[in-house]
C-alpha cells in the first residue's frame, strides 16, 4: 500500500489556489488502521521493558534465580536492545521498514513464548536476550515508518499518539506485571506476563503484513558491517560498566571499559565520515542539522531523566513512605494519567505550536518537580497519596506533552532515505540517556541510603534526587530551543 493511498501525502501545484485552502482531509481508515498496528509494536517493547520488575520476586522463588541471574533478566533484554537499534534501523531502510518490522515482531513473539515456558533461569535470560534482539529490529520501523507514511497535522496526531504510548506503557507495566503475577491465571504464576505477547504479537504481524505500508530508501546500498560492528562494540563497552558500576562499586575494570567504549565510538564516527558517499549505517550529513543535533540532545537527557526518576521513586513510596506495592502501583496511575492527559494536548493540537509545546511541558514538569520537592521535604514521613497527587499527576503531564512532539520535531527534516537509520540512533540515544540515569542513581541516592533500610534516608535521598530531576528538566528545556518554532512537512 503506498503513502497516497493512506490519504497523507501532500499535494504539489504550479498554479495558486482558486480558494482558500481547505483544512487537512482526516486519516482514512487504512492510515488508521497502520497507526494501531504500529504504536501495538511499539506499546509491546515499552511494556516488556518493565513489567517484569514487579514479578521478580515471584520467578526467583519459581526457577530459583541467584541476584545475579534476577539482574539479567533485566539486562539481558535491554542491552541487546540498546546494541542493535542502529543496525535494526538501517536493515529497515535498506530491505523494507515492514519487512524488518514483521521479523522482529515474530522474533519478539517466538522469545515471549519461550520466556514462558521456560523452567530454569538460563532459559528465561536466554529467551530475554532473543526478545532484546527482536525489539532492535522491531521498534526502529515504527518512528521510521510514521516519519516517512503521514505528514502535516496527521503526522503531528500521530506522534502525538506515540509519546501517549511511551508515557502509558512506561508508567504502566509495573502495574501489569503486578496484576498477572498475583492474578495466578490457570495456575501459571508470572508466566502470563510473558505469555500476553503471543497473542499480540501474532496479532501485529497479520494486520501490519496487510495494514503497513511498505518502504525503503530509494537506494539500496549493501549494510555497513564494519560500522555496525563498531557502534555494536561502543554500545556495550559505554552501557554495560553504566548499568553495572553502581553494583560493584564501580572497579577498574568498569572505568577501563567506559573509557575505551568511548574510544571505540570516536574510531566508529571517523569511520562514519569516511564512508559518507558510501551508504554509512548513520549518515553524518544527520548532525549538519541543529534540529536533530539538538533534538537528539535533549533526548538523551530525556532518558537520564527517566533512568534516575523511576527507580528512586519506587523505593521512596515503599520503603520511604511504607506504602505497600499496590499504593505506590496507584501512584503510578496518577502519573500515567497525568501522561496520558499531556500527550492528548500533544496530539490534539497536531504540532501547531513547534517547539513551545514540549517547552511548555517540561516547564510544567519542572515547577511541579520542585513543589513535590518541597513537599517531600518538609511534609516526611507523613506524606499521603493523596497530599502528593496534583504534583504527581502535572509532573505526568508536562513529561507527556515532551515525548511525541519532541520525537516529531527532531526528525522532522530527516531525508526518507535515511529515517530508519534516524530512528534506530533516536532510540539508542534514549537507552543511553537511562543508562546514565542509572549509574546517577549511585551517586545522588544509593550512596546517601548507603544499603540501609531506614526510611529517613530513602525520604532525605529522594528529595535530593527531585533537585537533580529539575535540573534535568531545565536542560532539556534549554536544548529545545534548537528545534524549529514552528511544525513544518518533512523532508522528501
Amino acid at each position: 500500500m503506498s503513502s497516497s493511498a493512506l490519504d497523507n501525502e501532500p499535494q504539489h501545484t504550479t498554479q495558486p489556489p482558486a480558494r482558500p485552502t481547505p483544512p487537512p482531509s482526516k486519516m482514512t481508515r487504512a492510515a488508521r488502521i497502520a497507526l494501531v498496528v504500529l504504536l501495538v509494536a511499539e506499546l509491546m517493547d515499552i511494556l516488556d521493558q518493565s513489567v517484569v520488575l514487579t514479578a521478580l520476586p515471584a520467578i526467583q522463588e519459581s526457577t530459583g534465580a541467584g541476584p545475579a541471574a534476577v539482574q539479567w533478566l533485566t539486562t539481558g533484554y535491554s542491552l541487546p536492545v540498546a546494541v542493535g537499534l542502529i543496525t535494526g534501523g538501517r536493515l529497515g531502510d535498506l530491505h523494507g521498514r515492514r519487512k524488518i518490522l514483521l521479523i522482529g515482531t515474530v522474533v519478539f513473539t517466538a522469545a515471549s513464548l519461550l520466556c514462558g515456558l521456560a523452567t530454569g533461569p538460563g532459559v528465561l535470560i536466554a529467551a530475554r536476550v532473543l526478545q532484546g534482539a527482536g525489539v532492535a529490529l522491531m521498534i526502529p520501523q515504527v518512528l521510521a515508518t510514521l516519519h516517512v507514511t503521514f505528514d502535516g497535522e496527521n503526522r503531528s496526531r500521530a506522534f502525538g499518539l506515540y509519546g501517549a504510548v511511551l508515557s502509558l506503557g512506561s508508567v504502566l507495566g509495573p502495574v501489569m506485571g503486578g496484576v498477572l503475577t498475583q492474578a495466578d491465571l490457570f495456575g501459571l504464576g508470572w508466566r502470563p506476563v510473558f505469555l500476553v505477547n503471543v497473542p499480540v504479537g501474532l496479532a501485529v504481524t497479520l494486520l501490519g503484513r496487510k495494514a503497513v505500508p511498505e518502504s525503503t530508501a530509494q537506494k539500496a546500498d549493501q549494510l555497513d558491517l564494519t560500522g555496525m560492528l563498531l557502534s555494536a562494540l561502543a554500545v556495550v563497552l559505554i552501557i554495560f560498566p553504566l548499568t553495572e558500576g553502581h553494583t560493584h562499586h564501580w572497579p577498574l575494570w568498569c572505568v577501563t571499559m567506559l573509557a575505551a567504549g568511548l574510544l571505540v565510538l570516536g574510531v566508529f564516527l571517523r569511520h562514519q565520515q569516511r564512508r559518507k558517499d558510501y551508504a554509512p549505517l548513520v549518515a553524518p550529513t544527520l548532525f549538519r542539522s541543529r534540529q536533530f543535533s539538538g533534538g537528539m540532545a535533549a533526548q538523551l537527557v530525556h532518558g537520564l531523566l527517566c533512568g534516575l526518576f523511576f527507580m528512586t521513586w519506587t523505593l521512596y513510596l515503599q520503603r520511604g513512605l511504607g506504602m505497600s506495592p499496590l499504593l505506590a502501583a496507584a501512584a503510578f496511575v496518577l502519573l500515567a494519567l497525568g501522561e496520558l492527559a499531556g500527550a492528548t494536548v500533544a496530539m490534539k493540537t497536531a504540532g501547531r505550536f513547534g517547539r513551545l509545546l514540549p517547552q511548555a511541558g517540561a516547564l510544567v514538569a519542572l515547577a511541579s518537580m520542585a513543589a513535590y520537592g518541597l513537599q517531600t521535604g518538609s511534609r516526611q514521613a507523613d506524606l499521603t497519596l493523596l497530599a502528593m497527587t496534583v504534583p504527581v499527576v502535572l509532573i505526568g503531564f508536562g513529561l507527556g506533552m515532551v515525548g511525541g512532539p519532541l520525537a516529531d520535531l527532531s526528525l522532522a527534516k530527516v531525508p526518507h532515505e535515511d529515517a530508519g537509520s534516524a530512528s534506530g540512533l533516536f532510540n539508542t540515544v534514549m537507552h543511553l540517556g537511562m543508562a546514565l540515569g542509572t549509574a546517577l542513581t549511585a551517586l545522588v541516592f544509593f550512596s546517601a541510603t548507603n544499603g540501609s533500610p531506614d526510611a529517613g534516608l530513602h525520604r532525605d535521598a529522594f528529595t535530593s534526587v527531585l533537585w537533580w530531576a529539575g535540573g534535568a528538566l531545565a536542560l532539556m528545556w534549554a536544548l529545545m530551543f534548537c528545534l524549529p518554532q514552528h511544525t513544518k512537512s518533512h523532508a522528501g
